[in-house]
């Protein structure tokens, strides 16, 4: 969950990920992330919120005048850990709320589907 630079072995949807500032995970640090989505190549800066080692973490990103936020956290449970990952992106700016009312829809579904498999690549390679 914290090896930023492996991402784009462990991760399908993630193409590159390039460190930016920080040597160790932990707030403040931030990385470039580049994934495919709906086709096309796409490239944030991301960073980090929050950080409660081992049990949970906040991820922040700004895309076109959007502002992106994801939690995971890890739970015990039965014998293995639980993860929960919650995902939210508001428009901020005129431009981004008229996008979203357009679109918002089609960019719902996509970011949707690319985060499941995102948790799927984590799952599999947990259990490795």
């Amino acid at each position: 969950m914290t090896d930023v630079e492996r991402w784009a072995e462990i991760i399908s949807g993630i193409d590159k990920v390039e460190k930016l500032e920080g040597e160790a995970f932990g707030v403040g640090f931030k990385w470039r992330e580049t994934r495919t989505m709906m086709g096309k190549e796409a490239t944030e800066d991301m960073w980090v919120d929050a950080l409660v080692d081992g049990q949970s973490q906040v991820v922040s990103a700004a895309s076109h005048g959007a502002r992106c936020r994801s939690k995971s956290s890890l739970t015990p449970q039965g014998g293995g850990t639980l993860l929960r990952y919650t995902f939210t992106g508001t428009p901020e700016t005129f431009g981004a709320k008229v996008m979203c009312g357009l679109m918002g829809w089609m960019m719902k579904d996509a970011t949707k589907k690319a985060l499941a498999q995102d948790l799927v690549d984590i799952g599999k390679a947990a259990e490795a």
